[in-house]
């Protein structure tokens, strides 16, 4: 069935392109030249992902958003930003309105389509899902009654103790008891594993807002992998009656909490494939890509990363990376000092083999 696409931008060349390439992925697209003649348009056309501008006459794209997420039969809709905003208070300011994804301009055809395709299936993913899978036992009634309303989310986090990990201090180990999904407060975590030959493999990198060891938690099983603060990190744990409270009572938020937990999962996937069979100059490029947008940059746009734990996300020697990186820099795609990266050239890396 060819899915609905709402294209929300003011830029009238911009608009007509970006539609032009969506019809010839065979999406049905209609477009919308400013906020509020969009918000007319999605009522009746009812789509199956937004892409909105942020800088727009009328009403911007986040107002378009906060307006979207309240109609009920929209609420859901994955909604993605268009925009030349890069600073890193705008990514935030769009993420906690609800925004799915974010996409700088300039931007390359096959990035746009693979974000729509990405969000696309998290969708049916998740509706598959929930038409099979009985309620999760960290929902079912305990024996403490709490109600906490995501209105007071917030005010709830306030009222919690926050935990404060020195750089290289542990969290939790391969093996401990889950009793927690932990919450970022500020700042970034690594989660890992180790071969028998010691060999590190980071498995993910987590930071501002953003959950983590809740596969073992939803699992009620051991941790299957280590915890470490790469950053002096701050966070709260939050335990299973809370969790369990603050689901029950505000539904939106279990599919939420789902759509994150099957994104993660096809996420976890490619990066699987991207592993197994990426050379290493691919694997290089795309990690740099994925830190440049989904993680804080500091005010000169630059990554924060030592070399090691970027030699062990990338699952490559540190030696190699080394090269790689050398390589990239007389390529002009990257600039670099001994704790720092800033890329150059997005669009030169995408095409990296």
């Amino acid at each position: 069935m060819q899915k609905k696409v709402l294209l929300i931008e003011d830029d009238k060349i911009v608009r007509e392109n970006t539609s032009e390439i969506l019809d010839l992925a065979n999406y049905k697209v209609k477009t919308a030249e400013n906020g509020k003649l969009a918000i007319l348009l999605a009522k009746s056309f009812k789509p199956d992902i937004i892409i909105c501008d942020i800088l727009m006459p009328e009403l911007d794209g986040y107002g378009v958003l906060q307006i979207i997420s309240k109609i009920p039969e929209l609420d859901q809709v994955p909604f993605i930003f268009l925009t030349a905003k890069t600073h890193h208070t705008d990514f935030r300011k769009g993420m906690e309105l609800g925004a799915d994804d974010y996409i700088n301009k300039p931007f390359e055809e096959s990035e746009l389509l693979r974000a729509i395709e990405t969000r696309l299936k998290r969708v049916e993913a998740f509706e598959n899902k929930t038409a099979i899978v009985e309620e999760p036992n960290f929902l079912k009634p305990s024996k403490i009654n709490t109600s906490i309303n995501i209105a007071d989310f917030d005010q709830f986090l306030n009222q919690k103790k926050i935990f404060k990990y020195k750089i290289g201090e542990t969290i939790y180990c391969q093996g401990n008891q889950s009793n927690h999904i932990f919450f970022i407060k500020k700042e970034f975590i690594k989660t890992y594993k180790n071969n028998e030959l010691g060999k590190e493999l980071i498995t993910g990198i987590y930071t501002d807002n953003q959950y983590f060891g809740y596969a073992s938690f939803v699992k009620h099983e051991p941790h299957v992998e280590h915890s470490k603060a790469i950053s002096n990190v701050q966070l709260y744990k939050i335990n299973k009656d809370e969790v369990a409270s603050i689901i029950n009572n505000n539904h939106h938020i279990l599919y939420q909490f789902i759509d994150f937990l099957v994104g993660n999962s096809i996420t976890y996937k490619e990066r699987m494939l991207l592993l197994a069979y990426g050379s290493v100059r691919k694997k290089t490029a795309e990690t740099l890509l994925n830190l440049h947008t989904y993680f804080p940059l500091n005010s000169k746009n630059e990554i924060s990363i030592s070399r090691t734990n970027l030699a062990d996300l990338i699952g490559i020697a540190k030696e190699t990376l080394a090269r790689t990186l050398h390589d990239f820099k007389e390529e002009k795609l990257i600039d670099f000092t001994s704790k720092t990266i800033v890329v150059l050239n997005k669009k030169a890396l995408q095409k990296v083999q």
